[in-house]
């Protein structure tokens, strides 16, 4: 299967799978059908960059042996409208390069760039899993001074609060776990006991006459401290 027709399965595939996604209930279901869809998405990322280089090597059977070699775009920056998710590549005299060396893919959860002989190189950025589903027909390009612009079309209004789903998972994970109907004392009975199992004999014996001495001023009536 020559790669056109393996890029024209993978993108039929993309499709029935967001058909099954919409009509799935079950919640299993549905995040199995989100792994295969990650899956589908990375191999047709993969496939289409392939395509591009062996179109390149039939148009000059003389590039391989060019000292051109690849390298990943990683100075960037992003914000968004309310219609769309833009990121700023800064790569520098892009707009001095011929137009269609810069290529840029679109998926509905993914996208991917290379930038073709720019300074002697490639280079190439891949982002899957965005957080929201966009619109890959309406999603575009734009070439600037020492500058590419990828304008990724939302599907839907929403606000934005990083690029990826694995960003928004990495923030959840390093969030604190606040009960905001916790007792305030319960935290710091909670961080003293935990500093007295890590502290040395000096830090115990601290702790321990602080505990002795708002015990007795409890009895005497003088404070209400608790440790």
């Amino acid at each position: 299967m020559d790669p056109t027709e393996q890029i024209n399965q993978l993108e039929a595939d993309l499709l029935e799978l967001g058909s099954l996604l919409e009509k799935a209930e079950r919640k299993r279901v549905q995040e199995v059908l989100k792994q295969e869809q990650k899956k589908v998405e990375k191999e047709l990322v993969v496939k289409r960059q392939q395509k591009e280089q062996q179109a390149r090597r039939e148009a000059d059977p003389s590039a391989a042996s060019k000292a051109t070699y690849t390298v990943k775009i990683t100075n960037y920056a992003w914000d968004q409208s309310e219609k769309f998710v833009k990121i700023y590549l800064t790569l520098k005299d892009v707009h001095q390069i011929p137009a269609e060396n810069v290529e840029v893919n679109f998926t509905e959860g993914s996208f991917s760039v290379l930038v073709k002989n720019l300074d002697g190189k490639n280079h190439q950025m891949t982002v899957l899993n965005l957080l929201f589903p966009i619109d890959e027909k309406e999603s575009c390009k734009k070439i600037k001074t020492d500058m590419v612009l990828v304008m990724c079309k939302k599907q839907a209004a929403k606000k934005w609060e990083c690029l990826t789903k694995v960003e928004k998972q990495s923030k959840e994970k390093d969030k604190p776990n606040v009960d905001d109907n916790a007792d305030p004392s319960d935290g710091l009975m909670t961080m003293l006991k935990k500093i007295y199992s890590e502290g040395d004999d000096e830090m115990k014996r601290t702790i321990n006459k602080a505990w002795s001495e708002s015990q007795e001023k409890k009895i005497r009536g003088e404070g209400m401290m608790d440790l």
